[in-house]
């Protein structure tokens, strides 16, 4: 016999009908409104369209939802839910939402706390049944608690998870928890002091999965369908894991970077609580709307908790930190910014949400590349629904003979990185491993920046004048690419 909350899922997918733009004008601008993180000053910006731009980056699918006016103001599907088929995206296909399933185990877990099944500041380890965290001296007598390991302060290791591609064995969630085989991933322990620094971990939700499940008595799909899905009108979403038959036929197929389907076209993920949601845009801009609706004042709904809760869930613990309780967070007061990201095998999803001012985002695409490309569409929103953020910068290019460029033309690679650089005419270019050509435009006579990335590149000479390797530098990190001569 098939679980209830599938067959209550089917019924209610089935009844589904997707969400058809009105006459706005703001939709168009959307969808031909492309442009990059980065603008050269001076320059008119170069403006892509949503297929043109699929095409570039070898993304088969993309669906969105748009949150404007506190409600979901359109949604819309563009391509196709697997390589090779006539299979569309449609509103209702569904995604893996990956680490976007983080603000909904969140949710649940505060929902708990709030019920009185959980402590946020207690040791969890007096709160676990069937696994404890291992002692380690590194704790320096700081507990592992709720608040941190949903804030990613708990000082625990493991990023994030491979998945399971299909017919391959899974482990257990105890086995995922102590990294016993078959699970691909390392122990899940301390590493830091907990909360000493805030350090992202998808481990760290692997041990909220168990407290939720030793806290209820319920499996998680279903403990996350009773507090988090039903209430706030998610029923086109699913833990499920692997989705079964019913729900398989409706969903999307994961892509490679050059957009080929991947193995069984979905890896499976046992870590439910930090990677897996599958579900639509609109369906996760619903959840944004509960999430505003209980921030609110008034008695609107549907809500996930009291206002009390959702504040809580939004405050950030550390200093220094941008997460609060499973959301990036920035800004405050009316103009809060509510974020998260997402990256399964062949899945990238990204939400946005203002909860204070009705209006927000979500972009799921079913490929590698498509980061890239939904940063590109929520630029695109936020220019045509005129938010704060997520406009372009500006950076001024300074003029540079072409054939002094020549001088750094050539290969420079680390470890299994490779970047080419070449030009044509009085144009220079980028080609790196696993990504799309790009134009570089220079900021000084040897150092160069992308529209597309942060990335700034600088070449280096030795006494003799000759260039000898690259300098990436990207989000505070830098890498050094020795040049290779033929």
């Amino acid at each position: 016999m098939r679980p209830k909350f599938v067959v209550l899922l089917v019924a209610l997918a089935a009844s589904l009908r997707a969400e058809v733009p009105a006459a706005d004008p703001r939709v168009a601008q959307v969808e031909r409104g492309l442009v990059p993180p980065t603008v050269v000053a001076g320059r008119p910006p170069e403006v892509w369209t949503i297929p043109a731009r699929m095409a570039y980056y070898d993304v088969p699918g993309v669906s969105l939802a748009v949150i404007d006016g506190g409600a979901i103001a359109w949604s819309r599907g563009y391509g196709l839910a697997r390589q090779g088929t006539s299979d569309k995206v449609t509103p209702d296909t569904l995604f893996q939402a990956a680490s976007v399933s983080k603000p909904l185990t969140a949710a649940a877990a505060l929902a708990l706390v709030e019920a009185g099944r959980l402590s946020l500041d207690a040791d969890v380890n007096a709160q676990l049944k069937s696994w404890h965290l291992p002692d380690d001296p590194v704790a320096g007598g700081e507990p592992v608690t709720l608040r941190r390991l949903l804030s990613h302060t708990a000082g625990l290791g493991v990023h994030g998870f491979a998945g399971y591609a299909a017919g391959t064995p899974r482990p257990t969630l105890l086995q995922v928890l102590d990294g016993q085989p078959p699970a691909n991933s390392a122990p899940i322990r301390l590493a830091l002091k907990p909360g000493s620094v805030w350090r992202y971990s998808g481990g760290g939700y692997c041990v909220v999965q168990q407290l939720l499940l030793d806290a209820s008595g319920s499996d998680f799909p279903s403990l996350l369908r009773e507090r988090v899905l039903a209430p706030a009108g998610l029923n086109a979403s699913t833990f499920a894991q692997p989705l079964p038959p019913e729900l398989a036929a409706h969903a999307a197929a994961g892509h490679d970077e050059h957009g080929q389907r991947i193995p069984g076209d979905a890896h499976v993920y046992p870590e439910l609580a930090a990677a897996g949601l599958w579900t639509t845009p609109a369906d996760l801009a619903r959840f944004g709307l509960a999430l505003s609706h209980s921030l609110a004042s008034d008695t609107a709904t549907p809500r996930l908790f009291s206002r009390a809760t959702a504040e809580t869930m939004i405050s950030v613990p550390l200093d220094g930190s941008d997460c609060g309780l499973g959301i990036g967070v920035k800004g405050s007061g009316e103009s809060v910014l509510l974020s998260h990201s997402g990256a399964n095998e062949g899945f990238r999803t990204l939400f946005v949400l203002y909860p204070r001012t009705g209006r927000g985002a979500v972009v799921m695409t079913n490929a590698e590349n498509g980061a890239f490309l939904a940063q590109e569409i929520v630029r695109s929103i936020a220019r045509a629904y005129r938010w704060p953020d997520y406009q372009p910068e500006e950076k001024a290019a300074v003029s540079l003979d072409p054939a002094a460029f020549d001088d750094f033309v050539g290969r420079y690679e680390r470890e299994d990185t490779v970047l080419l650089f070449y030009r044509k005419d009085a144009h220079f270019f980028l080609r790196m491993t696993r990504q799309p050509r790009a134009e570089i435009f220079p900021q000084s006579d040897r150092e160069f920046f992308l529209l597309t990335r942060p990335d700034v590149f600088t070449f280096e000479k030795d006494a003799s004048g000759q260039v000898t390797h690259v300098i990436r530098r990207l989000n505070g990190t830098t890498q050094l690419f020795p040049r290779v001569t033929e």
